[in-house]
């Protein structure tokens, strides 16, 4: 994986616990989906503004929720 990564993975950012913690319940309330803190990571970078994509970008979101229990959000 990290050949692969050091090749076509142009940038990163990091998002605090906080801000994953906050998007998974964003999703839940306004989607109802049930998504895992490393499935909610790249929302999280867009809600918390950790990043901020061109005017003209195209963002895409994949979520996951395969580690996921039960919880409360």
């Amino acid at each position: 994986m990290f050949p692969l990564a050091q090749r076509y993975v142009e940038s990163v950012v990091l998002v605090e616990d906080e801000s994953i913690r906050d998007a998974q319940r964003a999703l839940w309330r306004a989607l109802r989906i049930a998504s895992e803190p490393g499935g909610a990571a790249a929302m999280a970078a867009l809600l918390s503004g950790a990043y901020r994509p061109r005017p003209d970008a195209r963002v895409g979101v994949v979520l996951c929720g395969g580690n996921t229990d039960a919880v409360s959000y």
